[in-house]
C-alpha cells in the first residue's frame, strides 16, 4: 500500500486563550529563560483531516461506571473473523489500569502474527512481515519554505496533527523478585510508512536491569507518531535467564491496536504475559508538533548523575515523559529525544543533577525552527536544542 501525503485547507482562524498552569507559573532558575506571555496570539486551527487509510469500522471500549470518562475512546477492535478475535478492554484493575487484551494469534516468536489473516487483511493494511525500522527521520519540516505563508510561524501550508504518545513504560508485575535483565522491543506502526518505530529497544547483549515497579527507560520513538488512523503497537520482551536464549523467559509477546475519534487524556494499559505484566501509559496529543530534543554536555568534572524529563500539556494537564536517567562519565551528546507537543502550548524540560541541583527551561511550541539554551553548573555545562517540525 502506498502511504500518500494529503493536505486539507484550514477553517477560519479561531482565538484560543492560554494561561500557564501552576507548574508554568512557578519561579524557575535557568541561565537563559525565554520570554513568556500571558496569552498567545490568535492563530488558525486546522480542521479535522480525512484519514489516509481506508479502514474498517471501529468500536470503542464500553464505559465502566468506576472508570474515568477519558478511557472510552482509545481502545482495540472488537472484531471476530473465524479463529481470530480481538476482544474488548477489561475493566480497570485496583490501581486504575486497564487490562488490554492482546490480539489473538499475534505472537512473534512462533510466527503466528505473520499468518494472521485478521491482522494482514482486516486490521493492518501495511506489510506486517516488514520488520525494518522506519526510515523517516524527525525534523523533516523544521525549515520554513517559500510555501510558508504568510509567515513561517503561522504558515497555512504546514499544520499540526493529532499525534500518538507513549508517556511511560513500567514493569508492573513480575514473578521474579530480584532485579532482572530485560530485553526486546515495543514499537509502533503508523500510516506514515507502516514500519516499526521503536519506543523501547534493548538487545540481549545489552539488556536493561529492572525490577517490579521500575520504569523501563524508553529509547525512542525515532520520530513523531501520527494518529490520523490506526496505530499498531507490537512488542516482544524477554527476561534473560541464562547463557543461551532458549533459557530465557517470555515476558510479553504480541500486538494491540489503538484508534481514537477525539483526543484523550493518557490512560494506562496493562499487557499481561507469561511471567509478569507491562504497563504502558498511552495518549493522544491533539494538534501537535514534533519536538526533537538534543542535549550536549560540553564540560564535565566527574561522573554526573542526571535526570531529564519533559512536561507536555495534554487536555489542560501537564504530563511527564521521563527521557533520561543515569550517570554521564564523559562529555558528549545524549541520545536524541522526540516528543509530541500541542502547538498552542509550552513544553517544560526539567534537569536534575544529583539530589540537589535542578533546572527548568520553557520552550514555546512552533511549527518550524529551533530554540537553544545553555545551562552552567559547578560540575558541568550543557547546551539544549529543541527543533520544531510538523509531521
Amino acid at each position: 500500500m502506498q502511504f500518500l501525503q494529503r493536505r486539507i485547507p484550514y477553517v477560519p482562524p479561531l482565538c484560543r486563550w492560554w494561561w500557564p498552569s501552576a507548574l508554568a507559573r512557578q519561579d524557575v532558575t535557568t541561565t537563559l529563560m525565554p520570554t513568556s506571555t500571558a496569552y498567545l496570539d490568535c492563530l488558525p486551527l486546522p480542521q479535522n483531516r480525512l484519514s489516509r487509510f481506508v479502514y474498517k469500522p471501529w468500536r470503542t471500549c464500553p464505559l465502566n461506571p468506576i472508570a474515568p470518562a477519558s478511557t472510552s475512546g482509545l481502545c482495540t477492535l472488537n472484531v471476530s473473523t473465524g479463529a481470530t478475535k480481538e476482544s474488548e478492554c477489561e475493566p480497570p484493575s485496583d490501581d486504575n489500569v486497564y487490562v488490554v487484551p492482546v490480539i489473538a494469534n499475534s505472537s512473534h516468536r512462533d510466527g503466528l502474527i505473520y499468518k494472521n489473516k485478521f491482522i494482514r487483511e482486516d486490521l493492518w493494511e501495511g506489510d506486517i512481515a516488514n520488520r525494518n525500522e522506519t526510515q523517516l527521520e524527525p525534523m523533516r519540516f523544521s525549515k520554513a519554505t517559500e510555501r510558508c505563508l504568510p509567515v513561517a510561524e503561522n504558515c497555512i501550508y504546514h499544520f499540526p496533527e493529532d499525534m500518538f504518545q507513549i508517556f511511560s513504560v513500567l514493569l508492573s508485575k513480575s514473578t521474579i523478585t530480584q532485579p532482572i535483565q530485560l530485553y526486546g522491543y515495543i514499537a509502533a506502526r503508523d500510516v506514515e510508512d507502516g514500519m516499526l518505530n521503536y519506543v523501547v529497544n534493548y538487545s540481549r547483549d545489552d539488556p536493561i536491569v529492572v525490577q517490579q515497579g521500575s520504569l523501563i527507560e524508553m529509547t525512542g520513538p525515532k520520530r513523531g507518531i501520527r494518529m490520523t488512523s490506526l496505530v499498531l503497537i507490537e512488542f516482544d520482551m524477554r527476561i534473560k535467564n541464562g547463557a543461551q536464549e532458549d533459557d530465557d523467559e517470555q515476558l510479553i509477546d504480541g500486538a494491540i491496536s489503538c484508534y481514537d475519534h477525539c483526543p484523550n487524556e493518557p490512560i494506562k494499559y496493562r499487557v499481561i504475559g507469561n511471567c509478569g505484566a507491562v504497563d504502558m501509559s498511552l495518549g493522544i496529543v491533539p494538534q501537535a508538533v514534533e519536538a526533537t530534543i538534543e542535549v550536549i554536555i560540553s564540560e564535565l568534572q566527574s561522573g554526573l548523575s542526571l535526570s531529564l524529563s519533559s512536561f507536555v500539556d495534554v487536555m489542560d494537564d501537564f504530563e511527564e515523559i521521563k527521557l533520561f536517567h543515569g550517570t554521564v562519565f564523559q562529555p558528549g551528546a545524549l541520545r536524541r529525544f522526540v516528543v509530541a507537543v500541542p502547538w498552542y502550548s509550552v513544553m517544560f524540560l526539567n534537569f536534575k543533577v544529583g539530589n540537589d541541583v535542578a533546572r527548568q527551561i520553557i520552550f514555546e511550541a512552533k511549527k518550524h525552527g529551533y530554540a537553544s539554551r545553555q545551562i552552567k553548573l559547578k560540575v558541568a555545562a550543557m547546551s539544549v536544542k529543541v527543533t520544531w517540525s510538523t509531521i
